[in-house]
């Protein structure tokens, strides 16, 4: 059982370059990232209650109601970690931005699970917790080390209330599982889980698209473009529901730090071979040894961590 549930949450890490790569086509096509990023949380709500609507299961949305209020603000991560990536990649790099990504899930998962919090059942961390978390900081150190910024660019002065935001808005998407899960375990029907979460995700971000346009002139999303894209750059929102889903159904069996860990790996192993063969239609770039040791350090420490 647990091995399903471990193949799952790196095969859902798989599909988030295609993801990032969606959402900034898509966010060429209507001249704003965060018109784009609304528009597939948007797509990805609608395909939820088709879902559930063909499921049969719409009567569990009355079940919403028996969860806590507050368990039902998960969605509002996803909003958060989108906004996070579009105000910390131009001020910090991309480079930098996803290494503080990644150490704040990975250290916010293993938080969830060491003290039990949110609902999480607590593990206690052993020999092979703390070897693997000193893994997958060395693997996350190694992969930032090892990509090269972009030819010409100059250097940054990185502020650090910038370094410790980006990486509190990585650790929420582990909250944001935990969360998911509780209101599943209410509910008991996982469909309608991911749909309040992109309901609430889609709302929270077309307010900040509301705010972005009231506060930014220059901001004028258009929908000319649209017919041009690619049809993979509307895949954003459903590989998002697959990645939400799996997370808060991983969770419970094998646990917040290996689940993310397990995410995060597979998410390398497709953001190391996207550069490689330029998939997605991005240029290709080399992969440095450093940063494919990185991979194998992070992808170990993740296996440590999953030991008894």
């Amino acid at each position: 059982m647990n091995t399903i549930y471990i193949v799952i949450a790196f095969l859902a890490g798989c599909g988030l370059p295609l993801q990032a790569a969606a959402n900034a086509r898509l966010g060429k096509a209507v001249a704003s990232p965060f018109a784009a990023a609304t528009l597939q949380l948007f797509v990805a709500t609608v395909l939820l209650f088709i879902a559930v609507a063909a499921g049969g299961a719409l009567p569990a949305l009355g079940r919403l109601g028996q969860a806590h209020w507050w368990q039902l603000l998960g969605g509002l991560a996803s909003a958060m970690f989108v906004v996070a990536g579009i105000v910390f990649i131009p001020r910090i790099g991309a480079v930098t931005t996803i290494g503080l990504f990644i150490a704040g899930q990975a250290f916010t998962s293993l938080l969830l699970d060491g003290a039990g919090l949110l609902g999480v059942v607590q593990r206690a961390p052993g020999p092979f917790t703390w070897l693997g978390a000193a893994c997958v900081a060395a693997g996350i150190l190694l992969i930032v080390r090892g990509q090269r910024p972009a030819a010409g660019a100059p250097p940054r002065r990185i502020k650090p209330a910038w370094v410790a935001a980006a990486a509190l808005c990585g650790g929420v998407l582990p909250v944001q599982g935990a969360l998911n899960a509780a209101v599943a375990r209410t509910v008991g029907a996982p469909l309608v889980v991911s749909l309040a979460s992109f309901a609430v995700a889609t709302a929270g971000m077309a307010i900040v698209l509301a705010l972005v346009l009231a506060l930014n002139r220059n901001e004028r999303p258009t929908l000319g473009g649209l017919c041009a894209v690619p049809w993979w750059a509307w895949l954003g929102g459903p590989v998002g529901v697959c990645y939400v889903t799996t997370v808060f159904l991983a969770l419970p069996v094998i646990g917040a730090a290996a689940t993310v860990g397990f995410t995060i790996a597979g998410q390398q192993v497709v953001a190391i071979l996207t550069d490689r063969f330029g998939l997605f239609g991005l240029p290709k770039s080399a992969v440095s040894g450093v940063r494919l040791a990185g991979a194998l350090v992070l992808l170990a420490g993740v296996v440590s961590i999953k030991l008894p």
